[in-house]
């Protein structure tokens, strides 16, 4: 069996590692992967972007299984692209991709099939006047988000009035978020806590990963700027099995049935980003794709095989599928660059056992490279430390451990990641 990974961050070296620990001998291509992917497959040198030649690739390698790291190519059509040849891809078409590619989208979306979210409004670049008006009518809090695809950082909430104004007509007038900028949604800001919940789907039929929480922001205490992330955990106490059933009912359900409706059918990952407000979950964005760092704790805490799993949703046979329970939790620790998610050095020297992996520890790599024999660092976010324990501090005691062996040259890493969940836990202890 021939499985091509695409992609190249810790993502996808985490999605590597859960498809080598597959029953089936599956021999795993990754393209372009990263120093990490290398020992556990062969990694192929074509961009993620390179519809064209990845299809090729894909034919001429008699791959059997594809899996679509990065939001990107799904959203440009590669699914839409493989699957025309009749060959198996997990992914959206670019039609379903839209929840993800287009914020304008997604909201009209969730307007039209009753799905909660934050109030809203949509403006393009010949609506900037309208825009201001809106955002002075609203007030503050308020979020301004690009409608396109912007790394995960195309999301600002402004505590004044001037600040979204001034966020907003640099989206549509400058060149902040470049083509992602031509529509932008103004929604009202929501209160309360954020959690990450992923489905495996189908096009009908669905089934739940561990839920799970990331860290934003750059700085401790969620703090600084956005970030791709700085670390998570799962499962995520604050998912209680009633919200998450709620969740089910009033969220997934609904998209995928919305979906169909739309004569777009959703398959592959749909990775749902709550706000856990007093009137229950709401939308505060879909994505079309695992997360990153989510993956590096939810695929850890996986007890059945990925592959199987991924084979059953290209052939719409989720019905019947029943995951193991999850037991013990994970958590995970970004180590990055000093600076990110503004100006870094690349080429650190990178030390300490990075390489090893065990049932507890795993690390993956993301901002690495192969350089006159040395590791270094070629990125913003360079390795994400997971581990697993009975409960979420024990994991994080087995990440910040592992992590306290690894260094670089103005390395960065928070130290509180998990507080929430502590702070949950610690309250229901009293």
């Amino acid at each position: 069996m021939r499985i091509l990974i695409i992609g190249s961050g810790g993502r996808e070296h985490a999605l590597t590692w859960a498809l080598a620990r597959s029953t089936h001998a599956a021999e795993l291509y990754i393209a372009p992967g990263n120093p990490g992917t290398s020992l556990l497959g062969i990694n192929v040198d074509i961009a993620v972007g390179d519809i064209d030649t990845l299809l090729r690739f894909a034919q001429e390698h008699q791959i059997d299984l594809t899996v679509v790291g990065p939001e990107q190519p799904l959203v440009d059509g590669i699914v839409d692209a493989f699957q025309a040849e009749g060959l198996a891809i997990v992914g959206p078409t670019a039609a379903a991709a839209q929840l993800e590619g287009s914020k304008a989208f997604s909201k009209a979306f969730m307007a039209k099939h009753g799905i909660p979210t934050a109030a809203y409004a949509t403006f393009g670049r010949d609506q900037h006047d309208e825009a201001m008006a809106y955002i002075a009518e609203q007030g503050a809090p308020i979020v301004v988000k690009a409608s396109g695809l912007a790394a995960g950082k195309g999301a600002v909430v402004c505590t004044a009035v001037d600040d979204a104004q001034a966020t907003a007509s640099g989206m549509l007038r400058g060149d902040a978020f470049g083509a992602a900028g031509e529509h932008i949604v103004v929604e009202a800001f929501m209160e309360g806590e954020e959690a990450s919940l992923f489905a495996l789907c189908d096009g009908t039929d669905y089934v739940l990963l561990a839920p799970a929480q990331d860290h934003k922001r750059v700085g401790e205490g969620d703090t600084g700027l956005n970030t791709g992330g700085m670390g998570a955990y799962a499962p995520a106490p604050v998912m209680t099995p009633g919200l998450i059933d709620e969740a089910c009912r009033t969220i997934v359900e609904p998209t995928l049935a919305g979906m169909r409706a739309e004569g777009s059918p959703y398959t592959g990952i749909l990775y749902v980003g709550l706000m856990i407000t007093s009137e229950g979950p709401k939308v505060v964005e879909y994505n079309c794709r695992f997360g990153d760092p989510e993956t590096q704790v939810v695929l850890p805490l996986l007890k059945d095989d990925l592959i199987d799993l991924f084979f059953k949703l290209t052939q719409g046979q989720l019905r019947d599928v029943t995951l193991t329970p999850t037991e013990g939790a994970a958590a995970c620790v970004v180590l990055a660059s000093g600076g990110y998610p503004a100006a870094y050095e690349k080429g650190k020297t990178i030390t300490g056992d990075v390489d090893s992996v065990s049932d507890e520890v795993m690390v993956f790599q993301a901002g690495t490279k192969q350089h006159n024999g040395h590791l270094v660092t070629a990125g913003g976010r360079v390795l994400a430390v997971s581990a697993i324990g009975g409960d979420i501090p024990a994991a994080l005691d087995r990440a910040y451990g592992r992590l306290g062996e690894i260094s670089f040259g103005d390395a960065y890493y928070r130290r509180d990641i998990g507080w929430r969940a502590i702070e949950r836990l610690n309250t229901a202890d009293r």
